[in-house]
């Protein structure tokens, strides 16, 4: 029969915090092993999804790394996905684009309306 354990912990009960795994010691004692939280790791902020090429840590590990193991090497990295940010810039270029347009459109109708004006101003 298998030998029974108490908690060594701040908790008695078997709580998300307190999980434990059987360990038997090479001395051949029956210990509780105290088991860390799995992490999720980071994800992108549009999409969801996780995030390539950064580790999945528990919070305080984080603040451990250095500062280019945190994030990527791109704008937004660490922070959105490559597809994301692409995305972005695509959308930003557009609407810049979509700008100049609209001057330049504003300009031809403006030098339409001049001379028009004027052979009204004849007719009258």
């Amino acid at each position: 029969m298998v030998e029974r354990l108490t908690y060594r912990r701040h908790t008695r009960y078997n709580t998300k915090s307190n999980k434990v795994r059987l360990l038997r010691t090479p001395g051949g004692r029956l210990v509780n092993q105290v088991v860390k939280k799995k992490a999720k790791g980071p994800s992108c902020g549009d999409c969801g999804k996780r995030l390539i090429g950064i580790p999945a840590l528990r919070p305080m590990e984080y603040r451990r790394l250095k500062k280019r193991e945190r994030r990527v090497n791109r704008a937004y990295g660490g922070s959105r996905c490559a597809k994301c940010v692409r995305m972005r810039v695509v959308r930003a270029f557009l609407i810049e684009e979509q700008k100049c347009v609209k001057q330049v459109l504003a300009e031809k109708m403006s030098s339409a309306k001049e001379p028009s004006s004027k052979k009204s101003s004849k007719k009258k």
